[in-house]
C-alpha cells in the first residue's frame, strides 16, 4: 500500500516538473522578421504564451512552462500582424525624438522622401522631392524649418482646392482655414467654416480630397448617420480606403516613415 502512495505522488509531482530546456533553446534571443530582436523567456509563472514589445523596441516572447519554443513560433507567427503595428508605432514615437538632420525620411503628399542638407559657399538649403528651401545658417535640428515650409504648402493649396471641390458638388461654405489640430483632421462648422489640418500635405492627394469631401458633406448632414456616410459614398467611393490611411497616419508624432 505504501509502494502505491508513492506511485501515485511520484506521478503528481511529475504533472508540475519543468520540462529541461532542451539544445534549440539554449541561445534564448534570435533575430526574426521585419529586424526584430525576440528574446525567449520561461517565467516560472507564466501560464500561456504572452508577447511585448519592450520599451528598446524587442520583442519579449514569453513560454509557459509546459510549452515549447515550437509553439511559441507558431505563436509569434500568428501575432505577426499586432507585432508589426506595435513595432511601427514604436519606431514613429522613437523617430520623433530625433533630430531631423541630413538623410531624415517622412512623409510628403504620400510619398516617403529623404532630407538633403545642402551647405555650400554661396548658401545653405534644404532639399526633399521637388522642394528646396532656403536658411541663413546652418542648424542642429530642421525639424521646424521642414514643418514650416510644409504648412505654407498646405495653406497655398488645401483652400483651393477645397472651393473648387465644393463648387463641383454645389455647396455652398463660407471661408476654409488651415490650422495645426493635435486630434483632428478637419472640422466643419454650422457658418460654413470649413477647417484643415495642414498635415494633410503629407497624404496622397486622393486621401486629402476625400477629407475635404468628407467635410463638405457636413454642410449636407451635420451629423455621421447612416445618411451620411451615402452621401459621402455616392460623391467619393473609395473612402474606406481614404479612411484607413488617415487612421493609420498618427497625428500625435512627427510622421517619420524612416531616419538617418
Amino acid at each position: 500500500m505504501l509502494q502505491l502512495h508513492l506511485n501515485f505522488l511520484g506521478r503528481q509531482l511529475e504533472r508540475f516538473r519543468v520540462p529541461p530546456v532542451r539544445e534549440s533553446e539554449q541561445n534564448p534571443i534570435f533575430m526574426w522578421k521585419h529586424g526584430l530582436t525576440v528574446h525567449l523567456v520561461r517565467p516560472s509563472r507564466a501560464r500561456r504564451y504572452l508577447l511585448r514589445l519592450q520599451t528598446d523596441g524587442t520583442v519579449r516572447l514569453a513560454i509557459p512552462r509546459r510549452g515549447s519554443r515550437a509553439e511559441g513560433i507558431r505563436f509569434l507567427e500568428r501575432s505577426e500582424t499586432w507585432l508589426l503595428k506595435q513595432s511601427t508605432q514604436w519606431h514613429k514615437r522613437n523617430a520623433a525624438k530625433r533630430p531631423w538632420t541630413d538623410g531624415t525620411r517622412f512623409l510628403f503628399r504620400g510619398e516617403e522622401v529623404v532630407l538633403h542638407v545642402e551647405n555650400s559657399d554661396e548658401e545653405l538649403r534644404l532639399r526633399f522631392s521637388d522642394q528646396l528651401i532656403a536658411l541663413p545658417q546652418p542648424q542642429t535640428d530642421y525639424r521646424k524649418q521642414v514643418f514650416a515650409h510644409l504648412r505654407r504648402l498646405a495653406e497655398l493649396e488645401l483652400s483651393p482646392r477645397t472651393r473648387a471641390l465644393a463648387q463641383i458638388h454645389n455647396i455652398s461654405i463660407n471661408r476654409v482655414t488651415v490650422r495645426a489640430q493635435k486630434t483632428r483632421w478637419g472640422s466643419c462648422s454650422a457658418r460654413g467654416t470649413i477647417s484643415l489640418n495642414w498635415r494633410l500635405i503629407q497624404a496622397p492627394s486622393s486621401v486629402s480630397d476625400y477629407l475635404i469631401i468628407h467635410e463638405l458633406m457636413h454642410r449636407r448632414e451635420m451629423n455621421h448617420s447612416s445618411r451620411y456616410w451615402k452621401l459621402v459614398e455616392q460623391a467619393f467611393p473609395g473612402y474606406r480606403e481614404a479612411e484607413r490611411w488617415l487612421k493609420n497616419f498618427r497625428l500625435d508624432g512627427d510622421y517619420l516613415a524612416g531616419a538617418a
